[in-house]
């Protein structure tokens, strides 16, 4: 039976890659995409979802979650580094892509479709965070026993060893709503953490992209409308050439778990500190009184994640 599965993301282009790959793998049952602000607004995220789902027409369509608000609980912005990853994604959150979409009929707000989908399906549905915890934390908030009917939760955020990519400690999607990132990663429920130090190091070399752009299938062609954006704006933001697939890296640690490592161990985030807000920090000392609470990402088979999204495309 295929793996139940909620992806709840920000829409920018690496979350549209994973949403493609995920809705096009047979190992998979997405039965929702969430929106949530993040590298794009609410509104944004939620316009790109539907872009997503209406451009790739999957045999089965999952149901799309309305993003209730555009930056959590105010969080700061503003910063280069917070710019710079903003503008990775480009004007639109999908590079330069504009897409036409409809009103969603019987819009429904992200963290109630998660908790009506989770209530429906108690202990079967894998649920996947590819933006900040805002809604986590609200249907946390709205239905205190939410991450108990997980099957499991994954959430792609924090850092482990390495610095942070907006602060020199904080982490994108941790940093724009720390206060839920603390409710949900602080838990006591068990979770998967997907750390920067990790995500960062699949990257999609043009060679891929070459032979996505070469295949004549709905999905390759839909992420070779907005990759060489990504091309782009990665060489003039990071210095890197090829694409971050943090996003894909991420989904890998449910569809593909043999590519990688982890441990076990406590997690908290820091919310008062000047130069720390937003920091994720790890209690690793051997003798610690902390009750471990996440299963952090320490290894990743890169060419296996890149095999995945061969395998998945189909490509040439």
């Amino acid at each position: 039976m295929p793996q139940k599965l909620i992806i709840d993301l920000d829409a920018g282009i690496g979350d549209a890659v994973a949403a493609v790959v995920a809705l096009l793998d047979p190992e998979l049952d997405v039965l929702a995409l969430t929106a949530t602000a993040g590298c794009v607004s609410g509104e944004t995220a939620t316009k790109n979802l539907q872009a997503i789902v209406e451009q790739l027409d999957p045999p089965k369509r999952p149901r799309i979650g309305a993003a209730s608000a555009d930056l959590g609980r105010g969080a700061p912005r503003g910063s280069d580094a917070f710019d710079r990853i903003v503008a990775l994604n480009g004007p639109t959150g999908l590079g330069d892509c504009r897409f036409d979409v409809a009103e969603l009929h019987n819009r429904r707000e992200s963290s109630k479709m998660l908790i009506d989908l989770v209530r429906a399906n108690p202990h079967e549905i894998k649920l996947l965070t590819l933006g900040p915890l805002f809604n986590v934390s609200a249907a946390c908030e709205r239905e205190p026993d939410f991450l108990n009917l997980l099957e499991g939760l994954y959430c792609l955020g924090g850092t482990l060893i390495e610095g942070g990519d907006v602060t020199a400690t904080a982490e994108f999607n941790v940093y724009l709503d720390p206060e839920a990132a603390k409710s949900v990663l602080g838990s006591t429920e068990a979770k998967w953490l997907i750390p920067l130090d990790v995500s960062g190091r699949v990257v999609l070399p043009f060679e891929t992209y070459n032979r996505i752009a070469h295949t004549p299938t709905r999905g390759a062609q839909l992420l070779a409308q907005f990759l060489p954006y990504a091309f782009r704006s990665h060489h003039q933001y990071l210095g890197v050439e090829g694409v971050l697939l943090r996003e894909i890296t991420a989904l890998g640690a449910i569809s593909r778990p043999q590519y990688f490592r982890t441990q076990s161990g406590a997690v908290d985030v820091e919310l008062t500190g000047e130069l720390t807000r937003g920091m994720t920090v790890f209690d690793r000392r051997p003798l610690s009184a902390a009750a471990p609470n996440v299963t952090v990402v320490t290894e990743v088979d890169a060419p296996g994640m890149l095999e995945y999204i061969h395998q998945v495309l189909n490509l040439a």
